[in-house]
């Protein structure tokens, strides 16, 4: 039987907040003592009001505007209940029927298979809800422990519709939110911070039907390698059980084990029923007024897939430089700054993409974590184009320096004796007497290998310590030699 897998996503994403979702903690609970970051409102004491941060709700709205969702006049909170050590509370407050956002989509590249052509897929979003996290347990020999630091963290919610096909677009979708949150602020989803994590929804069908079969929903995936092999094994484990003719009888909940790479029963599925919703009695309905929701929907940038297509456009740029370009928007605004500086974007994507990104790699950090400005790379691409400098001395010997010291490159083009010798007569005189020198590769010139130019060019640079300008070096040599 030819069958097709059915994918849906929830992307559970931290709002970008200074403080909780209903009380005045702090929402930066990473890598702190355990218990310390909590308070009577958010471990549930009894007789405790919650209050509504405002600012996680206007980003979770312009987040939801940037999924292009519809945002409802008034949406309301409702208790989730469901008993579970890591919830002080007892219950969770989450949204419901009336959610802060509905009926959304991205557009997402996807490339199949590498080396493929990329293609684009429009993938529906159900809703983008908000709600409060549970604490964190750690499993130990005798027991687990619970941190609270965690608990009534504020939280955004995207249910997509079950619009994917396999573990490729799941990935690329998740990527695509990914950026989409960080381009306008709502999150910064740093998944080993535990920002972000997944719940995949994973079915199959006979091709050509549109039924949903009995799906299993993969919990608390915390990287996008674990999301696309936890799909991807699931996908392979259901289809022997439609072979053998034993489908999912109901829906269950199963576990990702990453160092076995397999997926484990859990539990069956719960439905909406079994967590008795109702409304929160402590929180009054949301009010999203036309004025705030356009005003909040003026305050979205330039989303990544816009930006990639302008920078192929309007700089001339191929796919994979835009690409690596749009895929975090500090790297962006980086390269445009340069650009608005240096005049020089060709030049401008080169160091960035190549040089730059390279130490970024290496040491883990973001472009703002260095201390070669865009500044200092504008002036960096102006003392090549002037020619005081080589290119190749440029992105070696110049941008090494200014990347460990962070000093300017003329004061190190100085320091270092490397500014170009653009005299023509000095050229000249090197390069008759590399002509001289050398008859074999001038015969081949001649003859139209053009190739042995470059040992000539070299030549010179060589006789001038490097310091000649290559491309007048060049201009001169086949001068001579014609």
């Amino acid at each position: 039987m030819d069958l097709e897998a059915v994918i849906g996503l929830e992307i559970h994403a931290q709002i970008s907040s200074k403080t909780k979702m209903f009380c005045r903690c702090d929402n930066d609970s990473f890598d702190k003592e355990p218990n310390i970051n909590t308070c009577p409102v958010c471990m549930g004491f009894p007789g405790q009001l919650p209050v509504v941060n405002d600012t996680a709700v206007s980003k979770g709205i312009k987040a939801a505007l940037a999924l292009n969702c519809e945002i409802p006049e008034y949406s309301k909170f409702d208790r989730k209940n469901y008993f579970y050590p890591d919830s002080p509370k007892g219950f969770q407050i989450s949204q419901f029927d009336e959610p802060v956002s509905v009926k959304g989509y991205v557009d997402v590249e996807v490339t199949d298979d590498e080396g493929s052509e990329p293609r684009m897929m429009r993938i529906g979003i159900t809703r983008l809800h908000l709600e409060d996290d549970a604490g964190k347990l750690t499993h130990v020999r005798n027991g687990s422990l619970v941190d609270f630091n965690r608990a009534g963290t504020p939280l955004m919610e995207i249910v997509s519709d079950p619009d994917m096909h396999s573990s490729v677009e799941a990935g690329a979708y998740a990527r695509e939110i990914q950026k989409i949150l960080r381009y306008v602020g709502s999150s910064e989803a740093d998944m080993e911070k535990g920002m972000m994590r997944f719940d995949a929804s994973v079915s199959l069908r006979p091709k050509g039907e549109d039924k949903l079969y009995e799906r299993a929903e993969i919990k608390n995936l915390n990287s996008f390698k674990a999301l696309e092999s936890a799909i991807s094994y699931e996908i392979a484990r259901q289809t022997e059980l439609w072979e053998k003719d034993e489908l999912l009888k109901s829906p269950i909940t199963v576990g990702w084990n990453d160092e076995k790479q397999k997926t484990f029963f859990m539990r069956d599925k719960e439905e909406s029923d079994e967590y008795r919703y109702f409304p929160e009695p402590d929180i009054p309905p949301i009010h999203a007024t036309r004025d705030m929701v356009e005003k909040l929907r003026s305050e979205i940038p330039e989303l990544p897939h816009v930006k990639k297509k302008r920078y192929m456009e309007e700089f001339s740029l191929i796919e994979d430089d835009a690409r690596i370009l749009t895929n975090n928007l500090k790297i962006a605004q980086y390269f445009e700054k340069v650009v608005d500086k240096s005049g020089d974007a060709k030049r401008a994507v080169s160091l960035i993409n190549t040089v730059l990104m390279k130490h970024l790699n290496e040491e883990l950090i973001e472009i703002d974590e260095q201390k070669v400005s865009a500044e200092m790379m504008a002036e960096l691409i102006k003392l090549v184009s002037d020619g005081d400098i080589s290119y190749n001395a440029a992105k070696g010997e110049v941008f090494e320096e200014m990347y460990a010291s962070g000093k300017n490159p003329g004061v190190i083009v100085d320091e270092k004796g490397l500014k170009q010798v653009s005299d023509s007569a000095a050229i000249e005189a090197a390069c008759k007497k590399v002509i001289e020198a050398n008859p074999g590769p001038v015969e081949d010139i001649k003859a139209g290998k053009d190739k042995a130019i470059g040992f000539l060019v070299g030549q010179v640079m060589k006789e001038m310590k490097g310091q000649a300008n290559p491309q007048m070096a060049n201009e001169t040599i086949r001068k001579l030699i014609a």
